[in-house]
């Protein structure tokens, strides 16, 4: 157990995190977190199953007395959004996650700490191995690759779960049930460039944009914080001619840009109209987010000549796109106040031998909307002589006024902390509704422990708040019926 979580309570809970936090578990390398699952069943005698996708699903029987309370599944996802600091050498195919107590928070050591979903694993791990704790049957559902495309949700099957009541745990916010939430769909544009010799009276250039928060692209993209990729196209589409010939942007699909570097050649003359113009952005630009992004800074510096670049028209007519594209909040719910209906994320931006890359996200609680900013979003690229597809499209989770076990949550959480819950949606996916797709007759609410700042460096994670929830959790289970 590593020492940041000694002596933190229920014990059994922070160890399994700890273990946790040192398997490496990027989307699409479960392998570790589903070994680690199954020698835990068979530790504990409880059955244990695989699918074909590589979920993992454990059951365990009814405490004496409960063996005709209906079967309730507590479900969690095995990877999670592996994100550094910039210069950060930490290597996430085998490197484990260093923790750091600060105060009530859990935090890590320069990369994304893995609560999201890592504390759901370790919460339902204590329960299963608990023989004192009181419920109905259950079976925990650990899903794979969710935070790239939902794939262990998408293809879960229904012959391998016997519940219809599912209690997901992979939301942020204590004291809140979400009962809903947006779906979504990726948009992926590709710009063919054309490769030229760079003339000798130019100079080059790395531009930076960075210090910014990111964070979670449903739960953060709100707070109005700044977008990297958008800074650089800011101040690009402005300046005077110039051939880029590097630019990376963003690390994830769900995740905000923080960082973005482009290299790129201007005409010599320009320099100094290229400095002046930096300053004037990065002014402009530190008013604009003095409260919501007070960090982020811009950089330019100058680097060795290159012997090729893509074309100045190209190069313009990219970051024009960029600069163009939709990015951020752009309805408001009208039937669940304060509640984000349809947002955008431009998440990741790189140059290839071939062409420029984007890939955007694109969230909404109503599917046509859903589909609106995306072809919006493409008809950018479009028109600027990109290539652009679709992909990775899920449902939303329509709210169910009649849910039963939304009353079974309500009324055990007023019980057990003497305060009534926030009943909502929330704007962030959530493999809910794919789920409730697949299984018919499912019955599902999410809830979790505060968490802050996911999908980035600064993401923290309430101590205090999971031991209440673990205990909510557990009294829950014991009234379900």
């Amino acid at each position: 157990m590593q020492k940041a979580v000694q002596g933190l309570k229920p014990e059994n809970l922070w160890r399994y995190f700890s273990d946790l936090s040192d398997i490496p578990r990027e989307s699409g390398n479960e392998e570790g977190v589903r070994r680690f699952l199954l020698a835990f069943a068979k530790e504990h005698n409880l059955e244990a199953l695989v699918d074909t996708i590589g979920n993992v699903i454990i059951r365990k029987q009814a405490y004496k007395g409960y063996e005709n309370r209906p079967w309730v599944a507590l479900q969690g996802h095995m990877d999670m959004v592996c994100v550094k600091e910039e210069g950060s050498n930490h290597d996430f195919t085998k490197d484990p996650i260093k923790l750091v107590r600060d105060g009530d928070f859990l935090k890590a050591d320069g990369t994304t700490l893995g609560g999201d979903n890592g504390i759901a694993i370790a919460l339902v791990m204590d329960i299963l191995s608990d023989p004192s704790c009181k419920h109905g049957p259950i079976e925990a559902i650990f899903t794979v690759s969710e935070e790239t495309g939902l794939t262990g949700a998408f293809n879960i099957e229904q012959k391998h779960v016997n519940s219809r009541l599912m209690i997901n745990l992979d939301s942020e916010d204590e004291g809140v049930l979400y009962i809903g939430c947006a779906g979504g769909i990726e948009v992926r544009s590709s710009m063919p460039v054309t490769w030229t010799k760079v003339e000798s009276a130019s100079k080059a250039f790395i531009l930076t944009a960075n210090g910014m928060l990111g964070g979670h692209s449903g739960a953060e993209i709100h707070k109005q914080r700044a977008n990297a990729i958008k800074v650089a196209a800011r101040v690009l589409h402005q300046g005077p001619d110039f051939q880029v010939c590097k630019a990376e942007g963003g690390t994830k699909r769900n995740v905000i840009p923080s960082v973005c570097t482009v290299t790129f050649v201007i005409n010599t003359k320009d320099e100094p109209l290229l400095r002046s113009l930096v300053e004037k952005v990065q002014a402009e630009l530190a008013g604009e987010y003095e409260i919501s992004d007070p960090g982020l800074a811009l950089s330019l510096v100058e680097t060795d000549l290159p012997l090729q670049a893509v074309d100045k028209q190209v190069s313009r007519r990219f970051f024009t796109a960029v600069y163009a594209a939709p990015h951020g909040v752009d309805a408001m719910s009208m039937s669940i106040p304060g509640i984000v209906e349809t947002s955008t994320n431009l998440a990741i931006m790189r140059l290839e031998e071939e062409c420029f890359k984007v890939i955007s996200s694109h969230r909404s609680s109503v599917l046509s909307a859903r589909d609106d900013i995306a072809h919006r979003f493409a008809s950018v690229f479009k028109l600027s002589g990109a290539q652009v597809g679709f992909e990775g499209a899920y449902p939303s989770w329509k709210p169910n006024p009649h849910s039963a076990l939304t009353g079974f949550c309500a009324k055990a959480y007023e019980e057990y902390t003497g305060r009534k819950p926030e009943i909502t949606a929330i704007h962030a996916g959530l493999e809910c509704g794919i789920i409730n797709s697949k299984i018919e007759g499912m019955d599902s609410v999410s809830f979790g422990p505060n968490m802050y700042d996911v999908h980035s460096v600064k993401e923290r994670l309430s101590i205090s708040s999971v031991e209440r929830i673990s205990g909510f959790t557990r009294h829950l289970l014991s009234i379900i019926e």
